[in-house]
C-alpha cells in the first residue's frame, strides 16, 4: 500500500511561522504532484463590542473591509511565496473560527493532508488561548502535519 496525497491544504496567517510550514507543504506538493490549497481565515472573534444590549456596536472595521484586506494579502502572498509551483495553487479567504473553517474546508474539498505551523506557546498561554493547530489535529478528517518554528528549542516537559 502506498500513500498518495492528491490535495494538500496549507492554512496560513501570513506569519513567519507559517512560512516554515510552507516549505514542507511545497516539498510535499511537488513530491506527490498534488494540488496545493492555501487558506486564510479571518477570525470573526476580532470584534469587540462597546456596550451590551440592543444599542451595542462593534469596535473595529466592518467584516467586509477585513475580508477585502485579507484577499489583498492573499494575492501578495501567492505572488511572493507560491509562484513557481508545478501546479497552479488554489487560494481561498474566508471568515469564521479558524479551526472550524480549516476543518470544513478540508472536508468540502476532500483534502488528503493539512500542513500547518504551531506556535509552541507555553502551558499557561495554551490553557488560556487554546490552540488552533491542536483543534485541527483532533478534529480533521485527514492527516495533519504540524511544523514548529525552525528556531524552536525542544524542552522536555
Amino acid at each position: 500500500m502506498s500513500i498518495k496525497f492528491e490535495k494538500i491544504l496549507f492554512p496560513t496567517d501570513f506569519s513567519e511561522l507559517s512560512l516554515a510550514a510552507l516549505r514542507h507543504a511545497w516539498e510535499l506538493t511537488e513530491a506527490f504532484e498534488a494540488n496545493l490549497h492555501c487558506l486564510h481565515v479571518v477570525d470573526d472573534a476580532y470584534q469587540y463590542w462597546s456596550a451590551m444590549g440592543p444599542e451595542s456596536i462593534p469596535v473595529g472595521p466592518p467584516p467586509e473591509d477585513l475580508l477585502e484586506l485579507a484577499r489583498t494579502r492573499m494575492d501578495q502572498f501567492r505572488n511572493e511565496h507560491l509562484a513557481g509551483l508545478k501546479k497552479e495553487p488554489i487560494t481561498h479567504v474566508t471568515m469564521g473560527r479558524p479551526f472550524a473553517k480549516i476543518i470544513a474546508y478540508a472536508r468540502e474539498n476532500e483534502i488528503c493532508l493539512i500542513v500547518m505551523g504551531t506556535h509552541g506557546r507555553g502551558a499557561l498561554a495554551h490553557v488560556l488561548l487554546g490552540s488552533t493547530t491542536e483543534k485541527v489535529v483532533r478534529k480533521a478528517p485527514c492527516a495533519v502535519m504540524t511544523v514548529r518554528a525552525p528556531d524552536h528549542d525542544f524542552v522536555m516537559p
